[in-house]
């Protein structure tokens, strides 16, 4: 058996290796990013403006990293434990953010994550954790008890939801109602949608699971009803049932806890899963082509447990993540990181496998075919203004031709990515030419060194991650590569500093305008290993903070 799944490994690892080097276009990249005694964000209180904002700087940190890796869905817990982090007329503000539950931090914490993942081209799921309720005697939890009674049930001194209430179901939907109409998310995210493990399940387990069907389902139309476009998911356990040569240990979806999540895909209630596949070896491979299988044509993109990579947890080594990254690809499935904090603290070198080997290049969402298969119309306008230090690309008339109509909050109708390449005309089929992802404007400056010349596609993306064909910039004249700062992937030739420069520093920043690296100026050769495949402008730094602009580079390995 042992051999077995080492073989299968090895064909995924390696057949996977090719299309590694680039990465898929259509791929989810994502994160569950924690709130609940602030785990991953925030790790200070908001009770004033000042405090305020450095807690907002706080995830406008962590979201530029995961930027830099690619990442492309943001798994945000918003509602806790029968608490939340935005103002809601159905359960009182959770204590991570101001640190006194109840009490508000002074903004809407989760209108202002929607608006940075937006900036960042990311998509914001809204992850609503659905039976428990917290600590007996807490907030959360003590007010649901003031309202329903004995539908909160105790065990050990936590409160949970009775799954097999139908009030369950309508408050769970009401408040996934409250976040869908009153916000531009871009899904709505079920955690814990199950029996607690600890629950004395008295009916059969073909009963049960219609329990837990009848609260995905009332979601799901309520969410549907309002904006079709807006994706369900969840994370089941990572393992949905044995398997006919592969036991679960007792421990899967379908029977300890009853979550049929395959039925869920089948029957249209779940547009993607996130299975919390926190296991390694026969424990992993198997169970995850099960769910690939089974998934018929939703996206399923698995939990990956990179906590264990940490020494105080079981202390993995980097290779058993990255091989079931690889195998994944090569299944044709996405991935996601338990939690935020482990990977971008770059546990065991998991950050930089992300950004420098695993996933160099952007990538989109797949689109949500099995809903709307309509592409909206290219932009009929680019206009490409070209300075001596940058182009300023504006675009128009883009249309979305799926008939969805928002109610109840004004959402984004499209959004657009732009390609940039030497040759002409831009292949949007190679993700290295990909270099502005899902951004909400209509225009893009890129920053250029005198003379550069690039070529330039625009297309449209609808709510549905339907993509348009490109409108294509007209030729440009020159040759960039003669322009272009020389490098070879891992070194870089910048001009030598003239005697007249008063800089120690220079600074390497994105396409963006996110600074990517801050290097001594004692050489014309810097070492470019570190820095992912893309864009970059890099700028001379003296101590006064005056900069300025020596040249660009395009980073391909």
């Amino acid at each position: 058996m042992k051999k077995i799944i080492c073989l299968l490994v090895a064909v995924a690892f390696y057949s996977a290796f090719s299309i590694a080097q680039n990465g898929p276009k259509s791929e989810v990249r994502a994160v569950w990013l924690t709130t609940i005694g602030g785990l991953d964000w925030p790790h200070s209180y908001s009770q004033s403006s000042f405090s305020a904002t450095r807690q907002q700087q706080e995830l406008r940190d962590i979201l530029d990293s995961l930027k830099k890796a690619n990442v492309n869905t943001v798994l945000l817990q918003t509602r806790i434990r029968g608490t939340v982090i935005y103002p809601s007329s159905i359960e009182p503000w959770d204590g991570c953010l101001s640190g006194f539950p109840g009490r508000s931090p002074g903004y809407d914490a989760l209108q202002f994550a929607i608006d940075e993942c937006h900036k960042r081209g990311m998509e914001l799921h809204a992850w609503v954790v659905a039976i428990p309720v917290g600590k007996w005697n807490y907030l959360g939890c003590k007010n649901l008890r003031r309202k329903y009674g004995r539908l909160i049930r105790n065990i050990q001194d936590e409160g949970y939801m009775d799954p097999e209430s139908s009030v369950t179901a309508d408050h769970i939907a009401d408040i996934c109602t409250e976040i869908t109409r009153n916000y531009d998310i871009d899904g709505i995210h079920l955690d814990y949608i199950r029996y607690p493990e600890t629950w004395k399940i008295r009916v059969s387990p073909d009963r049960g699971r219609e329990y837990i069907t009848n609260i995905v389902r009332k979601v799901h139309d309520a969410v549907k009803s309002i904006k079709p476009w807006v994706k369900m998911s969840c994370s089941p356990v990572g393992k949905y049932d044995d398997l006919s040569r592969y036991w679960s240990h007792g421990w899967n979806a379908r029977n300890a806890v009853c979550q049929d999540a395959q039925g869920w895909l089948r029957d249209g209630l779940m547009d993607a899963l996130f299975p919390m596949m926190y296991f390694q070896g026969e424990q992993f491979y198997p169970f995850a082509i099960d769910w690939k299988e089974q998934s018929y044509g939703r996206i399923i993109a698995p939990g990956l447990g990179v906590y264990f990579l940490d020494p105080t947890q079981k202390d993995w080594s980097l290779d058993v993540i990255s091989r079931e990254m690889y195998a994944l690809r090569q299944y044709g499935m996405g991935h996601t990181y338990f939690r935020s904090k482990f990977f971008t603290d770059d546990i065991k070198g998991i950050f930089r496998f992300a950004c420098d080997e695993f996933d160099r290049y952007p990538s989109l969402v797949p689109a949500m075919t099995w809903t709307s298969k309509v592409h909206p119309s290219a932009p009929v306008i680019l206009d490409v203004r070209h300075t001596p230090d940058r182009d300023v690309l504006s675009w128009d008339g883009a249309r979305d031709l799926s008939g969805t109509v928002a109610y109840g909050t004004k959402s984004i109708d499209l959004f657009y990515n732009v390609y940039a390449s030497e040759s002409y005309p831009v292949d949007i089929s190679d993700v290295s030419n990909l270099i502005v992802v899902r951004t909400p404007s209509k225009k893009v400056t890129v920053p250029l060194s005198c003379e550069e010349t690039l070529n330039y596609a625009v297309t449209a993306v609808d709510r549905y991650g339907n993509e348009s064909s490109p409108i294509l910039s007209e030729k440009a004249v020159g040759n960039i590569s003669a322009h272009l700062l020389a490098n070879d992937g891992c070194r870089l030739r910048i001009p030598a500093k003239p005697s007249t420069l008063d800089a120690d520093f220079v600074i390497i920043k994105s396409i963006t305008g996110t600074i990517s690296a801050t290097m001594p100026y004692d050489s014309n050769i810097l070492d470019i290993s570190k820095i992912p495949s893309g864009f970059y402008t890099i700028h001379s730094l003296n101590e006064k903070g005056y900069t300025h602009r020596l040249g660009s580079f395009i980073i391909k390995r």
